[in-house]
């Protein structure tokens, strides 16, 4: 490929964002920051390049191969945020002093990981988290479900399932079956796919890894006769006391969230007409802060899945179909122009979305411009609109057209 032609062309495993996706995109993350608002959530904000050595040796030797690093200008080593827990884990150890005692953040941000791409995989993608930190009470994580339920009834959900779990159950539960061989964080694992693969399947992952077969049916039994903690059934009265309706909380007692950080209450945020996955999922972690150097603070939070809820909210018809312009200004003539601009600015200031067409046409030619553009209006202010001081608004779904005062445009377009 010639460099010319690389040149038109994105990175890749990054990508443009054309105006409908950017528009869905604004309209969900919205949607999310008025429930984090609503929450008492506060917004937080950190910089994309950090020092490599702080991103560095946090997430394993894999997860580093997938750090951006590079030396900049001045002869530092950097990287690109890989995702936004070390960043604020650097947050919360540099201003501890100013923060509240019991932080409570929402994030919305970029981040970058040179992984391979794939269908759905990007090397940019964002991601959206909010979290509490300095607190062990089983109402913080009550509150973090409950704004995830609401976050997503705010988007226009409204079949959504909360799947949640005690990690202290799984290890209680597991515990008795692990082995020098394999230990009781390798069962987690393989627990964690029974909402995947069939029981057989997880059966033969588990003997593949060392465990003989009957210990593996028992563990299967096992895992299916856990009960709530009393922690989770805390957590679940709060919930309720919350809003979270009870057939929206799903006890799984074999959710294990995969990872082996979490030390408490673990969920997942499920779409059931979505049948994609979680669309979203979190816990407790009281020890991650500290063991990335940053103070030794509790937390409890969840991180969306972004990309995933645009995509269901697209499949489901939750994104409005408008978003651009509620209005196309036609520009007829030199003659008529400056009354027109004024019509725009007494449009603009009643807050109704106004696109002008940039240039002198045919009337029928800025008309198409408005159907192709999906421009549901057009103002038109001819030289009998400026005579009687009016303006001329045409539905293009309808084809009717009204002339009124300009006063009376906010009550036609509402």
């Amino acid at each position: 490929m010639s460099n010319k032609k690389q040149e038109l062309q994105t990175l890749k495993g990054f990508r443009d964002l054309m105006p409908a996706e950017k528009r869905a995109r604004d309209f969900v993350s919205e949607k999310l920051r008025e429930t984090f608002i609503n929450f008492g959530f506060s917004p937080l904000e950190t910089p994309t390049l950090e020092y490599a050595s702080l991103l560095l040796n946090k997430y394993g030797q894999e997860a580093d191969k997938l750090i951006y690093t590079f030396e900049d200008r001045g002869g530092r080593r950097v990287g690109l945020r890989y995702d936004q827990t070390v960043p604020t884990a650097r947050v919360l150890a540099q201003y501890q002093s100013k923060l509240p005692q019991y932080f409570r953040r929402y994030q919305i941000q970029n981040v970058f990981r040179a992984d391979k791409p794939q269908q759905g995989r990007f090397r940019e993608f964002t991601q959206c988290d909010i979290d509490i930190f300095g607190s062990t009470s089983p109402l913080v994580d009550a509150e973090i479900i409950a704004c995830s339920y609401q976050a997503f009834r705010n988007v226009g959900f409204t079949q959504i399932e909360l799947k949640i779990n005690d990690r202290q159950t799984l290890l209680t539960t597991l515990q008795p079956f692990a082995t020098k061989r394999v230990d009781v964080f390798s069962i987690i694992q393989s627990i964690d796919k029974l909402d995947k693969q069939s029981p057989e399947q997880v059966t033969k992952e588990l003997v593949a890894k060392g465990l003989s077969k009957t210990q593996a049916d028992q563990i299967l039994v096992s895992i299916k006769k856990a009960e709530k903690s009393i922690n989770l059934k805390e957590i679940e009265q709060n919930l309720f006391a919350l809003g979270v309706p009870k057939k929206s909380v799903i006890f799984a007692p074999a959710l294990a969230r995969g990872l082996d950080y979490y030390t408490g209450m673990i969920f997942e945020i499920v779409i059931p007409e979505y049948g994609a996955g979680s669309c979203g999922g979190g816990g407790r972690y009281d020890n991650l802060i500290a063991d990335l150097g940053g103070p030794n603070i509790p937390a409890t939070g969840v991180a969306f899945g972004f990309d995933r809820m645009i995509e269901a909210a697209t499949q489901l018809g939750l994104i409005p179909t408008t978003g651009g312009p509620q209005v196309l200004a036609s520009m007829l003539s030199k003659k008529t122009s400056i009354e027109t601009l004024k019509a725009v600015n007494q449009l603009r200031e009643q807050g109704i979305s106004v696109e002008i067409y940039p240039v002198f046409d045919k009337l029928g030619k800025q008309l198409k411009y408005a159907n192709q553009n999906n421009i549901p209006w057009v103002l038109i202010v001819g030289e009998d609109e400026v005579k009687n001081n009016q303006i001329s608004l045409k539905n293009m779904a309808s084809g009717e057209q009204q002339t009124i005062s300009p006063e009376k445009s906010g009550q036609v377009l509402a």
